[in-house]
């Protein structure tokens, strides 16, 4: 990415950056950063990243507060109930919401009814907390395991938008981030993004929310060579034995990926 420090286009008219003194993120693993590892086994994150970004902009950035609440595997449901009350009782200028996901890709789930529960806690949040940024889900179409959710996935982001509408919340959306369709934007399981994933992400929730930013997030990747269909056959196998047997499995067992982790940052701190 660049170093210059641009403003680029986008579809939002929210320009009201200079109130955020705070911030906190929920969601599950996408938020918590999963993808885009950090110092002792933690992660980073777009969240993360974005937080950077917000402190930035404040008169005294030692001053800036953040905490990030989300942990993955996380369903709606669990997020209102464990995430939910303590942002309100964090009380930040903003909050950062991203839930459902996980909800939508489990076989048999309603789009319509999992946007109910969304809509009853973004109102929730709403009435608590200064500003809140929902965000809407990825394009799967390159995603092998998801792609035939692509239907529920934009069912569910057409309710995330309207609800967005009726509640005054800026929208990051995720779907129209055309640079994160390509594969170096996502990690070695092919579910959660990659560092520069994440980072082009951070830098479209930040322009979204009316601040500067160093590079477009969606400007061209670097060509990559051809891949041999040899190639790619040994990445889909070597990908299904170490990702996605492993992912079915726990499926089948009732387990997550988060059983046993708590939010790396239960508190709003100093950065």
């Amino acid at each position: 990415m660049g170093e210059r420090w641009v403003l680029v286009a986008d579809d939002s008219t929210f320009r009201d950056s200079d109130a955020f003194g705070s911030y906190a993120a929920i969601g599950d693993s996408f938020t918590e950063g999963v993808g885009d590892p950090g110092p002792g086994g933690t992660f980073v994150g777009w969240a993360d990243r974005l937080a950077v970004l917000l402190a930035d902009r404040v008169p005294d950035p030692e001053a800036f507060r953040y905490a990030n609440l989300a942990v993955r595997g996380r369903l709606l449901d669990q997020i209102v109930e464990e995430q939910v009350p303590r942002a309100k009782q964090l009380a930040p200028d903003l909050v950062t919401f991203c839930a459902g996901g996980n909800d939508i890709i489990r076989p048999g789930s309603d789009p319509d009814d999992v946007a109910e529960r969304f809509e009853r806690a973004v109102v929730d949040l709403t009435s608590a907390v200064g500003t809140v940024l929902v965000t809407t889900g990825f394009d799967t179409r390159g995603v092998p395991v998801l792609r035939h959710l692509r239907g529920k996935i934009a069912t569910y982001n057409g309710h995330v938008r309207a609800v967005a509408d009726r509640y005054g919340c800026p929208v990051l959306d995720l779907w129209s981030l055309k640079s994160v369709q390509d594969r170096r934007a996502w990690d070695a399981d092919r579910l959660h993004l990659s560092p520069e994933g994440h980072t082009r992400v951070a830098l479209r929730a930040a322009q979204v929310l009316g601040l500067p930013i160093p590079a477009d997030p969606d400007q061209p990747w670097p060509p990559l060579p051809p891949r041999g269909t040899l190639e790619v056959r040994r990445d889909d196998i070597q990908w299904t034995r170490e990702y996605l047997v492993p992912w079915i499995g726990r499926r089948l067992r009732g387990e997550s990926s988060g059983d046993h982790v708590s939010a790396k940052r239960p508190d709003l701190l100093p950065l």
